[in-house]
């Protein structure tokens, strides 16, 4: 017997799935996070490999949730990946550049023979810990801003701009949101590393760190928001297929969908949380706290994005050419298959998991990096 799943159902369950996903890479960018204070966080050279040791056993899980995060979006809505990652090309091609060289520098800062020197491969994850948190900051920012394309009857893209994405960098709620996901990225990464490292020094360092990074992500997730909450949004009609602006639109989508009120409300105030106890506490577990917040808020904003009507992937140039989940979804086969393949993804989360607290079993010392075979 066939099994009757709507069409609808699965592209809602797809952007949630996504949504999710979303989450998970914004939490895992603490590990760029981290990275770009590698300089300013460590004296020395021993207290600087601590630091790039105890990042480096996570790299890996940020790199691949950030692929699952594109590979979904290409088999679940191939519209917008064809969009923006064909359309906005530059900054897709940035990002994946500084990861690319994140890889590189994970794979031979410490190698015999390494002619470049360990400070070329730390300046790699410097370089990649600050542009990479911040150009996906930008990229996602253009869910609500919009971005400069056209869609033509055969749904062909065309950039209406010789910039291909980079003209994104002019809309200062843009740059908010990607500054707010840089200073988030470095705040988790303060917390990762006040829980994971036993070296009082750093401990320390990172604890001074915690309030301005807080703060700042604090002042440019609020401007963000607040200019959100207040601004006209792309609304997206089911029967004409047409996209019209509506004022305080994100803000409707926030009153009219309470549970994705709820999981915004929880996600922040558990950022807020783990924040607070570390600061004012001493505690090393506001990780796990802000992380879970982390995932909860990003949910929530990427939902506000493309549910209860609403065009995800607006084009600021043609309203019409705008991406709502309905019109850039994959075909009803191809989303009911996928669902099923989509099954397994419990039984990878409780590998990571479980990978994840085999790597944390014991808190990286200075001692052990002085006696560690193998090192990043």
């Amino acid at each position: 017997m066939e099994l009757l799943i709507s069409h609808l159902f699965l592209q809602q369950y797809w952007w949630i799935i996504i949504s999710i996903l979303a989450g998970l890479l914004v939490f895992l960018l603490f590990v760029q996070g981290g990275q770009s204070m590698i300089f300013s966080l460590s004296d020395n050279s021993l207290q600087k490999t601590i630091v790039v040791n105890t990042l480096g056993r996570k790299w890996e899980f940020t790199f691949t949730t950030l692929v699952t995060f594109g590979g979904a979006f290409f088999a679940a809505f191939p519209l917008f990946y064809s969009a923006s990652f064909g359309g906005a090309y530059w900054v897709w091609i940035a990002i994946l550049f500084s990861f690319i060289i994140q890889a590189v520098a994970y794979e031979y800062r410490s190698k015999p023979g390494n002619f470049l020197g360990q400070k070329t491969y730390d300046v790699f994850l410097l370089i990649n810990g600050s542009v990479g948190p911040f150009l996906l900051g930008v990229a996602v920012a253009t869910f609500f801003t919009g971005a400069q394309f056209i869609l033509n009857e055969f749904n062909h893209v065309r950039w209406a701009t010789g910039w291909h994405g980079l003209e994104a960098l002019l809309n200062g709620r843009n740059l908010a949101l990607g500054l707010a996901v840089l200073f988030l990225a470095r705040t988790n990464g303060l917390l990762y590393i006040i829980n994971s490292v036993n070296d009082y020094d750093l401990i320390e360092k990172a604890n001074r760190k915690m309030i301005l990074n807080s703060l700042s992500f604090l002042v440019f997730f609020l401007f963000f928001l607040i200019t959100l909450l207040v601004s006209s949004g792309f609304a997206y009609d089911p029967a004409s297929e047409t996209v019209s602006m509506e004022k305080y639109k994100y803000l409707h989508n926030l009153l009219q969908m309470p549970l994705v009120l709820v999981i915004f409300l929880t996600g922040v105030t558990g950022v807020l949380y783990g924040i607070i106890i570390t600061v004012f506490r001493g505690s090393r577990k506001g990780i796990w706290f802000t992380g879970a917040g982390t995932i909860l808020a990003v949910i929530s904003l990427f939902l506000l994005a493309g549910f209860n009507n609403t065009a995800f992937y607006p084009s600021a140039y043609d309203l019409n050419s705008s991406l709502s989940i309905h019109k850039a979804s994959s075909s009803l086969f191809t989303l009911k298959t996928m669902m099923f393949v989509s099954f397994i993804i419990p039984f990878v989360a409780a590998y990571i998991w479980f990978a994840w607290e085999a790597i944390n079993r014991k808190r990286i010392t200075a001692g052990e990096m002085q006696e560690e075979g193998h090192l990043y």
